[in-house]
């Protein structure tokens, strides 16, 4: 369990790492590749740029439920 937990923690924490990256800063982003840059003349974000923001939370769910989970199990380990 600890192995797995450990394993899905390296790989969302990678996955962290890429999606940050693709945000759109204040000059642009890496997002802007993948149109990102296109914007509504509504105001508000691209449908990229939200769903980007959503798997983004998402994957910060799972990556922090992994580290709690570790340290639960680690606790009751020793």
């Amino acid at each position: 369990m600890i192995l797995a937990l450990t394993i899905l923690l390296m790989v969302t924490s990678g996955l962290l790492i890429l999606l940050v990256l693709l945000h759109k800063g204040r000059g642009g982003g890496l997002s802007d590749m993948f149109g990102g840059g296109v914007s509504s003349s509504l105001g508000g974000s691209s449908v990229a740029e939200r769903n980007l923001d959503r798997f983004t939370i998402g994957i910060g769910i799972i990556w922090f439920a992994c580290i709690i989970a570790l340290g639960l199990l680690m606790a009751y380990q020793s």
